[in-house]
Parts: structure tokens; sequence; C-alpha cells
């Protein structure tokens, strides 16, 4: 390690400690409270900032979860639709990929990778070369790196001798010594391990604490994450009362954000994403061992990995045509555009479903506890439900004002944002060319 990384590293962990004693002590309606709610900010030992990499703007990435295309107009958010008409912005929408889900979703926005070629194919799966369930809750699980594909943007930043900062993003907590994005794989140079209870106004101010550290390990690139807007939409559907309250409440937060970065006087580019709509659930669930024996399957909510190829047809033939909720396919068939028939991840066959309808492999066991579907829910095909469409504006010194783009699908965001910070991708699914209409250079 050389003289500047060892240097580097004493600094940044006084600073840590700075930025954590500035933002604790306040608690969800801004009143002080006991430290316990202060962000648990972790550090990694990475290079300082090269003098190259000092010349760059900054980027701040913010995911909304679950904040629908039409949220912004639909229940009135001024700060973001203030920001839309300085900025950039997508009118009908970012199109998620499939399944539109959370997971699936941010990995796809932060390497440029559709789900089957990153690995996450949905929030929890079976994967028959682990021989084990991936679930997004289970952090030995989610923490380890050998699940991931592709080269998140922290980590194509790091490599670069680039400062990174993630307050929440999932895949950013995973281990570098099991990391597999790429030979030399790096967590950004700060995280925050997922905690809900660490209110919004907190993790703004760790945001801006960060962009105040000096030149040396100030991070180019920050994400931001907020799950209000999902939850209220998952608890009580997206034409609640609960959602209107949610979205004014990030957006509220986006202001202060605003403030504050506008206070620092950097380049700095700011882009508001979300990863994927939402829409009300109909019916119940449907249950696909209703109509195929299942008995011997592994599954993982719709998906099924059956045991022999002779089994993965025959359930196949069983489910076809039947119940109008669904589609069927084997892997292999599943429609390109939904970019889900290499990984199998994704189980054989697959059901789409054909509306909002939960499907489920299996029912539970005889006397197993069930619950029923929540009201609001999302993970279907975004060609198919315009509802599942995500949120998409940006602003900022390199964002020309007042441009409308097409929906564009979300793995275009990756190369747009390295663009930005002067990073060179590698082979992606996104293409740069898709948004490059809305740099000024």
């Amino acid at each position: 390690m050389s003289e500047r990384t060892r240097l580097g590293g004493r600094w940044v962990a006084a600073l840590t400690l700075l930025a954590l004693c500035a933002v604790a002590g306040f608690g969800r309606d801004g009143t002080q409270q006991g430290a316990s709610t202060a962000p648990k900010v972790v550090e990694v030992a990475n290079a300082a900032n090269s003098a190259e990499a000092q010349k760059r703007p900054y980027v701040v990435l913010v995911s909304l979860d679950g904040f629908r295309w039409d949220y912004m107009k639909k229940y009135a958010a001024p700060h973001l639709a203030a920001m839309a008409k300085r900025g950039a912005t997508a009118p009908e929408g970012m199109i998620p990929s499939y399944p539109s889900t959370t997971f699936p979703n941010h990995l796809a926005l932060i390497t440029g990778l559709y789900p089957e070629h990153h690995g996450i194919v949905a929030n929890v799966f079976y994967d028959p070369i682990h021989d084990q369930t991936y679930n997004y809750g289970d952090h030995k699980i989610s923490w380890d790196g050998s699940w991931y594909s592709g080269i998140p943007l922290w980590s194509l930043a790091e490599n670069s001798q680039m400062r990174a900062a993630c307050f929440f993003w999932p895949g950013s907590e995973a281990s570098v010594d099991d990391l597999h994005w790429n030979a030399a794989g790096k967590r950004p140079s700060y995280f925050v391990p997922f905690d809900p209870a660490v209110p919004k106004n907190e993790r703004v101010a760790q945001v801006i604490t960060w962009l105040k550290l000096p030149a040396a390990v100030r991070p180019h690139l920050v994400t931001l994450y907020m799950e209000d807007v999902d939850g209220a939409g998952h608890a009580f559907g997206p034409d609640s009362t609960q959602v209107k309250d949610a979205v004014k409440a990030v957006d509220d937060e986006i202001g202060k954000l605003e403030e504050g970065l506008d206070e620092l006087h950097l380049r700095i580019d700011l882009f508001m994403v979300a990863d994927h709509g939402m829409e009300k659930t109909e019916d119940g669930w449907v249950n696909l061992d209703e109509w195929a024996d299942l008995s011997k399957f592994k599954a993982q909510g719709p998906l099924m990995y059956a045991p022999t190829e002779a089994d993965a047809a025959r359930a196949y033939e069983a489910l076809k045509g039947k119940g109008g909720k669904f589609h069927v396919y084997r892997r292999a068939d599943v429609p390109a555009h939904l970019h889900y028939n290499e990984n199998p991840r994704t189980g054989d066959p697959v059901a789409v479903a054909t509306g909002a309808f939960y499907i489920r492999a299996k029912r539970p066991k005889a006397g197993g506890a069930d619950k029923p579907p929540s009201v609001g829910t999302h993970g279907y095909d975004p060609q198919m439900m315009a509802t599942m469409k995500a949120l998409f504006v940006a602003a900022g010194p390199d964002i020309r004002a007042g441009v409308k783009v097409k929906s564009f699908e979300n793995v275009n965001v990756y190369p747009v944002i390295a663009r930005i910070l002067g990073l060179s991708v590698g082979k992606i699914d996104g293409d740069a060319k898709v948004l490059e209409g809305i740099l000024k250079e």
C-alpha cells in the first residue's frame, strides 16, 4: 500500500467520525433524539481520488423505490417537477427490466445489465450452481458477491481511482473478498448497510456530509435510496392517500437535498430514478400447482425448478393455456423483449402474469400459514402494463434543460453516468447513445 493510500485512509477515518456526529440525533419528525438512528457508515480503505478524478463532475443518483412514472403529476411533487423543467425527464416513464421488482432493477440500473446477465433474476430465487436460495433479506447471502455479475458503477469508479459512496443500494454491501463483478471488484469507499429506521433527513444529511469532504477523498458518485413510496403502495395501493402522503414526504426531502447541494458550489448532476411502478392487485393467489404436479420441484414464488428435463416438459404441457392469468413458456422460448431466457436461475418452465396477479408455484402445505396478497403489487411486463414504468429525472451542469426523452430501458442509465464521470465502460446491455441527447457535451 502506498503512503498516499495510507494517508487517505487515516484522513477518511477522522472525517467519517465527524460525519457521523454531524448527522446523529434527529428523529423522523426532525426533533432531537438519541444517536441510535444515526447511519452506520462503513469505510473501505480505497485509494484517494486521482488528480484526474478530482477534475471530474459529481453525480448523485437517488432511487425512490416504487415511484411510478406518473406520480409526479398525479400527486403534485413540486420539487421533482421543477427539476424536470430545468433538466431532462421521461414524461412517459423509464422502462424497468423484467421482472419489475426491487433488487433486479437496482442492479440493472447500477450495472447496465439485464437481470439474467447480472444474475439477480428476482428478489428471491434458487440457484442450481450454488444449490442455495438467494434471499435479499438474508445478509449472509445478499452480501456475498459471488451471486452477482457485472461491474457496478461504484466499482467502475473505484477501479479508476475515483471514490464512491452508497447510502443504501442493493449489492453495495457485498464483500470485496467474494466479489465476482470483476478481477479487482471493489466496494464503495463509504457505504451504509440498509436500515429502514434511519430517517430520510439523516440520509440526506449524510450525502451532504460526504460531499463536504476534502477533494482528495470526496466521493464523485453518491447513491441514495428511499423506500417510503413503495411501502405505501404495497400496503394501500397506488391510488391511496398514503401514497400521496409518501410522495409529498420524499419530494420534500428532495427539495432539502437540492438546497444542500446548491450550497456546496460543486459541479453536481442529480439523477432521480425509480426501480419500478405499482398497480392495484387483482384477485387472490394464483397457484400453479392447481394445474401441474410440482411436488418434486423446488420453487420460489412463481419460479419453478424442475428436477429433470422430462419434469419440466410435463409441467409446461400441464400449464399451457390454463388459467387465463398467465402465459407459460419453456425458458428458451420466453419472449425476447423480456431478456429472461438464458439464466437457469429463472427456472423452467417460466410463468409470466397477464395482469396484476400474484402468482406462486405452490400453495402452502396443509395447515401452513398463508397471507393474502398485498393491496398493491409490481413485477410485471412493463410493455404489457404501463403502470410498471418508473420515474426518471436528471438535472445539473452537464444536463440540457427542458429535454424530454421517449421511454427507454433502465440499463441505459449506467453508460450516461459513466460518461459524465469520465469512466470507460466495458460490454453491457445498455447503450450510451440512448441518452446522449440529454448531455450538453
